[in-house]
């Protein structure tokens, strides 16, 4: 019951290889999307604003289905990149990273996007009062007062890649060693005989992980609102 198997330390590897590729490569665009829908007012802001949160309401199975579509071997976009660039995206880590990515990148946004809007405008116009270019002001003044709940952001999008399901095991399937994380594995082994305690072992591995990530989230995000003291 205790004693995990190969490929269930495969799958808990791999998983968290996932989520961390997915929330670390998704932060830079996250910040700056949300840094344009916290401090620009343009024209199509909402409907930007809705494209980026249409992964919640979406069933996962209707993301992964259309990156399948269109990144897959035959999709135009994965058939360029393939026989351009060499990159292959279906069937592969690499997809399923991407995939969880876009799941999560909502929560991302989201909570950076807060942290932006509660960081004082006065502080960034007395910067660029005194000279200081809009690029600097962002990265001396609002990054670093922001960087409590970008770290947050990055926290809850590596929770949610780590319990991604729908739109990894439509877009790159259940292969052991390659696209196997641990929600697939669950889904495996729910499909064999004797496979309640393999169940029963990465649950509990996947509970203690999302658990601790959303722990640290929530503190750091209570300690930019002065709530936590050192």
């Amino acid at each position: 019951m205790l004693g995990f198997g190969p490929d269930e330390l495969v799958a808990i590897r791999l998983s968290l290889k996932v989520a961390a590729a997915a929330a670390l490569c998704s932060l830079p665009f996250g910040i700056a999307i949300a840094w344009l829908l916290a401090r620009r007012r343009f024209f199509g802001k909402s409907l930007l604003d809705a494209l980026v949160h249409l992964p919640l309401v979406l069933p996962p199975v209707v993301v992964g289905y259309a990156l399948l579509v269109l990144l897959g071997g035959n999709g135009m976009i994965g058939r360029w990149l393939e026989e351009t660039l060499g990159i292959t995206f279906a069937f592969r880590w690499t997809g399923a990273a991407l995939a969880s990515a876009i799941m999560g990148f909502p929560l991302l946004v989201r909570t950076i996007r807060l942290s932006i809007e509660n960081v004082d405008r006065r502080l960034e116009q007395a910067a660029a009062t005194l000279g200081a270019s809009p690029w600097r002001v962002f990265f001396t003044i609002t990054l670093p007062l922001a960087s409590p709940g970008v770290i947050a952001g990055a926290v809850l999008a590596f929770a949610k890649a780590l319990g991604e399901f729908g739109a990894t095991i439509t877009f790159v399937s259940n292969i052991p060693g390659e696209t196997q994380t641990v929600s697939s594995a669950i889904y495996g082994l729910m499909q064999v005989p004797d496979g309640e305690a393999g169940i029963w072992r990465l649950a509990a591995v996947s509970v203690a992980i999302s658990l601790a990530a959303l722990l640290a989230s929530e503190w750091l995000v209570r300690r930019q609102r002065g709530e936590v003291h050192d």
